[in-house]
């Protein structure tokens, strides 16, 4: 990841390359999440810049107040950022600080005050059965090597099929798939384990793909590889998606993650319990799940009056 030039002093410029450097490679974040943690602390010390008069020292960061923290994000709004976008500048924020905090080099206490904006309840839009299905399968891949259009076909499977996050499919290694499985253990966001089925056509999906692949994969190497051999990345799959609209004539709001969002929808509209969604989604709260699926009061209404009593 290039990182532009910041205004700092030396001190807080090598930590905070340190930090960058520890998010790509320890934890593994996606460069889009980079990307925005790196354009975020790059815009906050500028920020600072202008609030101290002067490029900002650790030992300015270690006296920040919460009251510094709020001007930042106030200059951020009146420049055009929403809810959202002012929740991921503090999230970058509190990550720096707390890195800082963990070397022993400032108090992240500040960050800890602020309370995140309130995020505005939207989701992307569920595709229709007949749409997801469509993109599922391998005819629809747009690839001319068929071992590239198995590997697009097998991922976009576990999206749809077993409700994934794009992280969780190119995170599986041929052991999470064993030969006759009909379930899938995952862990997702915050450690979280999760059983998921194993549908035979999205296994069947994953075993042409394995059979098509020109290379050799260990037991617990990554899954699913580039064209070059390398781990497939997200933005691949994203950019075969958006080449995969154009060419069904399908929404912009058609996402990888849109197919995990269609998996709970279809779900629950075929009558699946917001408690085994949840599961399956591995949300940590039923209220997730409710907003998540783009429950209407009207269903609800409808279960109510069908399973209580008193109804």
């Amino acid at each position: 990841m290039n990182e532009l030039l910041i205004i700092a002093a030396p001190d807080v410029v090598a930590k905070r390359h340190e930090w960058l450097q520890s998010l790509a490679g320890e934890r593994r974040l996606s460069d889009n999440t980079l990307q925005a943690y790196e354009r975020d602390t790059r815009q906050f010390l500028t920020f600072l810049t202008r609030h101290l008069g002067e490029p900002p020292k650790l030992e300015d960061i270690h006296t920040l107040r919460p009251a510094d923290l709020r001007a930042f994000l106030a200059a951020r709004r009146r420049e055009g950022s929403g809810a959202r976008s002012l929740g991921r500048h503090l999230a970058g924020l509190r990550s720096f600080l707390r890195y800082l905090e963990r070397k022993g080099l400032v108090n992240a206490a500040a960050a800890g005050a602020i309370r995140a904006p309130r995020q505005p309840k939207s989701l992307p839009k569920p595709l229709t059965d007949n749409q997801a299905l469509t993109l599922v399968t391998k005819d629809a891949q747009l690839q001319e090597e068929p071992w590239i259009a198995a590997r697009d076909a097998a991922v976009l499977s576990l999206l749809y099929g077993c409700g994934l996050r794009i992280s969780e499919a190119l995170g599986l290694t041929p052991a999470d798939i064993p030969a006759g499985t009909k379930t899938l253990r995952i862990t997702g966001k915050g450690g979280k384990v999760r059983i998921v089925p194993l549908l035979p056509v999205i296994a069947e999906a994953v075993a042409t793909y394995r059979k098509l692949c020109p290379y050799h994969i260990e037991e617990n190497d990554l899954l699913f590889r580039g064209a070059r051999g390398g781990p497939l990345q997200p933005a691949i799959i994203q950019r075969e998606m958006q080449k995969l609209r154009g060419a069904l004539g399908l929404p912009e709001t058609a996402t990888p993650h849109a197919l995990r969002h269609s998996f709970a929808t279809h779900l629950l509209a075929g009558g699946g319990d917001l408690r085994t969604i949840q599961e399956l989604l591995g949300h940590a709260s039923l209220s997730t799940t409710q907003i998540y699926t783009g429950v209407d009061s009207a269903r609800l209404l409808e279960v109510y009056d069908r399973a209580h009593p008193r109804a």
